[in-house]
Formats: C-alpha cells, sequence, structure tokens
C-alpha cells in the first residue's frame, strides 16, 4: 500500500512537471536571428500565473512576465544594434537557454516552387555557389509543407548556420538576396525565413476570411480545381505555414509567386488582398518586394501569362511599400523553373538596399508604364525610371496599338527623349497600347540599368 501511494505522487509530480514546464514556439531555437534596433515579442506557454523571467546578454536586463489563465505568456523587450552572438535565459519552474543568437535582419521568403527553388535543383553555377556558401552571418528557418483549416500557434523547424550543407536545400532567391545586402549593409547577420509550396495559388496563403469576405475574390477562388501536388482551398498554407510567424518581429517580405494564377482576371486584387492580411497580423506595413513572373508558354492561351504580370505591376502601383524585379531578359521561355536565381535575389536586394535601406543610389526599376498620350495617328508612351532608353536589337515589334474596335495591331516604334512613340498605318486613331504582351515575350525595351520594362496593356 505504501508503495502504491508513493508511486502516486511521484506520477503526480511527473505530471505536474511536464505540465508546469515553459514551453516556446519553434521559430524560438539556438541559431536565431532577432530583427535590430526594434522591439521583438517573445512569447511561449506555461502553468497559468507561472512567472517566466527572461534574461539577454546583449543588455544583461531581466524581464518578467506571468502566463495568463490560458497559459500563454508574451513579452517584448529591445534589441540592440546588430551584432552576437548572444543568449537568452528564459527561466519559469525548468529553464531554457537560447544559444548562438544573432542581431540584424529578418525576412520572409514566400511564395511557389521559383522561391523555393535551391541548388540541389541544378540553379546556374549551383556547383560552385554551395562550395563557397560557408556564412555564419546568415541563418536560415525552413518551414515545412504543412495545411489546417484554422490558425495554429507553432509549426515544426529550427534555424541553422548557413553551410554548404544548409544553403544547397535553402531558398536560392533568399541565399543571395542575403550574401547581395551583406555586402552593403557590411556583414550584418541576415535570418531569412523560407515558407513556400510549389504549384500553390495565392488563395491559400491568406486568410480564408478575407476570400469569404470578398464576392470577387471569392468567385475567383471556387473556379480552382484540386491538384495532387498541394492545396487549392483559401487559407490551407496560411494557417499552418504564414500565421504562426506573425507574431515574429521581421524587415520585410520576398514573395515569388504567380505562376500557378495564370488564368484569373483578379490577381491583383488577390495579390493586394494578401499583402494587407500579413500587414494587418504583423501590424506594420513592412516591405514588400515580389518578383514578377517569367515569360513562359502557358498552353493554348497566349496572354493568361502576360494578364499576371501586368496585374503585378497594378499592385506596384497602388500598394504602398512594395516592389517589383522584372526578370524576363534572365529566363527562358522554355522553362517555367528560371536557373540564373543569382540575378533574381540580387535585383531583390538591390530594391531593398534603395529603398529599405538606402544605402543603394543605383537604378533598381526597369522602365514601367506611365502615361499615355494621342496626338493625331500617334501614341507617346511615357516611362518611370526611363532614363537611357533603348531597344535591345536597335529596334522592336513588340507594341501593339488598337483603335475603337479594341483590334491590337502591331506599330512601329522609336525612342525620342525617354519616350517611345509609335504609329501604325492600321490604326488610325490610336487609343489603347500593349507591350510584350505574350505569355513568351522577353522584353526588348531596356533602360540604362540595363533592366528590362515591364510589359502592360493601358485600360
Amino acid at each position: 500500500m505504501k508503495n502504491s501511494i508513493i508511486t502516486f505522487f511521484f506520477v503526480l509530480l511527473l505530471a505536474n512537471t511536464a505540465f508546469a514546464n515553459v514551453t516556446l514556439p519553434n521559430v524560438f531555437s539556438d541559431n536565431m536571428v532577432l530583427q535590430r534596433n526594434s522591439e521583438v515579442t517573445l512569447w511561449g506557454w506555461a502553468n497559468p500565473q507561472e512567472e517566466v523571467v527572461i534574461t539577454s546578454s546583449w543588455n544583461h536586463e531581466t524581464y518578467k512576465i506571468k502566463a495568463s489563465n490560458q497559459a500563454q505568456w508574451e513579452i517584448k523587450i529591445p534589441t540592440p544594434k546588430e551584432g552576437g552572438p548572444y543568449t537568452i535565459v528564459i527561466k519559469g519552474y525548468n529553464e531554457i537557454v537560447l544559444k548562438n543568437i544573432l542581431i540584424g535582419e529578418v525576412w520572409v521568403c514566400s511564395g511557389q516552387s521559383n522561391m523555393e527553388m535551391n541548388a540541389s535543383w541544378g540553379i546556374e553555377n549551383g556547383d560552385e555557389e554551395v562550395k563557397n556558401a560557408a556564412n555564419p552571418n546568415i541563418r536560415f528557418f525552413t518551414v515545412p509543407k504543412l495545411t489546417a483549416t484554422t490558425p495554429q500557434n507553432n509549426l515544426s523547424g529550427t534555424w541553422t548556420e548557413c553551410t554548404p550543407e544548409t544553403m544547397k536545400y535553402f531558398s536560392a532567391v533568399g541565399y543571395f538576396f542575403a550574401k547581395r545586402l551583406q555586402e552593403d549593409l557590411k556583414n550584418v547577420p541576415i535570418g531569412l525565413i523560407s515558407s513556400n509550396w510549389g504549384g500553390t495559388p495565392a488563395e491559400i496563403w491568406m486568410p480564408e476570411e478575407v476570400i469569404q469576405n470578398n464576392a470577387v475574390l471569392l468567385a475567383s477562388a471556387k473556379t480552382r480545381k484540386e491538384e495532387t501536388y498541394g492545396p487549392n482551398q483559401p487559407g490551407r498554407a496560411f494557417n499552418a505555414m504564414i500565421y504562426p510567424l506573425t507574431g515574429f518581429k521581421i524587415a520585410g517580405v520576398l514573395w515569388y509567386q504567380g505562376e500557378s494564377n495564370v488564368g484569373s482576371t483578379v490577381y491583383d486584387q488577390t495579390l493586394s488582398a494578401l499583402i494587407a492580411s500579413w500587414r494587418q497580423l504583423w501590424k506594420t506595413d513592412f516591405p514588400f518586394y515580389f518578383v514578377q513572373i517569367a515569360p513562359y508558354k502557358y498552353g493554348e492561351d497566349h496572354f493568361g501569362g502576360a494578364i499576371i504580370r501586368d496585374a503585378q505591376r497594378k499592385v506596384l502601383q497602388e500598394v504602398p511599400n512594395t516592389g517589383m524585379v522584372v526578370i524576363s531578359d534572365v529566363s527562358t521561355v522554355e522553362d517555367i523553373h528560371p536557373k540564373d536565381k543569382k540575378s533574381v535575389g540580387t535585383r531583390l536586394a538591390n530594391l531593398a538596399l534603395a529603398k529599405t535601406y538606402k544605402t543603394n543610389t543605383n537604378v533598381v526599376n526597369g522602365p514601367l508604364f506611365s502615361a499615355l498620350k494621342i496626338e493625331k495617328n500617334k501614341a507617346i508612351v511615357t516611362f518611370d525610371f526611363a532614363d537611357g532608353l533603348y531597344f535591345a536589337n536597335k529596334k522592336t515589334n513588340q507594341f501593339e496599338v488598337a483603335g475603337a474596335d479594341n483590334v491590337f495591331y502591331e506599330a512601329t516604334a522609336f525612342i525620342k527623349k525617354n519616350t517611345v512613340i509609335l504609329q501604325s498605318d492600321k490604326v488610325k486613331l490610336p487609343l489603347k497600347v500593349r507591350f510584350a504582351w505574350r505569355n513568351t515575350a522577353q522584353s526588348q525595351l531596356f533602360n540604362k540599368a540595363n533592366l528590362p520594362a515591364s510589359s502592360f496593356i493601358t485600360e
């Protein structure tokens, strides 16, 4: 009888100890990067009313918080300028020590397979890049592919240092972005969180209620068919792969997605809604930089890809603190996965260095349609970022004009003072213009920075 009582109390003690342990979401681990010069939120779980004591080695300050009646705790602590490695000690009834922490810049890399694509897939010059990838000041966190019908409070994963082994299987675009950032930011630590799923539409990456409450987005989402390689239901990847990260302080988001939305006529509204929903949850209007999808043969539909590219251009114009890189000159129309990921990551970084960090004064955008003016039988197109406009082959056949009948005809084009003047014998009074309006059109118009113009169509 005595032994039974002792065993009972021992089991009870073990149960209580396990229940009382302070625990953390997996995004807080050894090797992580925390956003510099800011207030970051730490959170986790503990016994209700259990006191959690947090000590950070960069300032040796102690912070205390009691867990709520929901067994949750959350606290904001200040971070210094870039540096490390540091430790954070978290004590409740147990003690957790997070080691080898760096303070720097944290970016989320998300989208479909072109963001997911890593050196092991066979990127350009991949073997050489892998060999030289040892960089302890770049850290990776890879989110596994997961779905959920409701928002989750945790996800699997752990932070790792950038080594040839870890870089080989991490987003190549993200890696090259970080590498380029460090050139200008003087080796500031960069933390990258990769949350991607090949072949997925934008709808699965935002809260389901955003789509349910928008008649246009809901009608578009209902046209999506089930796929074998990933979910198509609104919110499913967001709930499991984005929502658990939304308390983690970030510098911004890199987004490379759109190929799986070819066929949609409302992608501009879809992507705008996604950006707004993420910013609302992160409680900050962080920079959102995205890649315009590359030219590619999309079956019999000659314009589906061009329509998505134009939708992305509209998002750039309509949503504040966004940026877009055009990559039609570094891709091949035969491959939906362009292998030159270094140019993509570098262009995104140049954008961030110019707009977010203000260290890059170079032109970082290709020519972007600005305005259309009609003078008799001529259409005069002006562009932003138009200094040094030129056609790659001295001339171009990529501009078309249409009159009131909305039938487009190829136009002769010449450049005059950073504008493009168009004319067609078949259109006496041009009213609309489009440029590079084919799925496979690789822009022939560049500026002095040798960056390609985005395709466009005027309203």
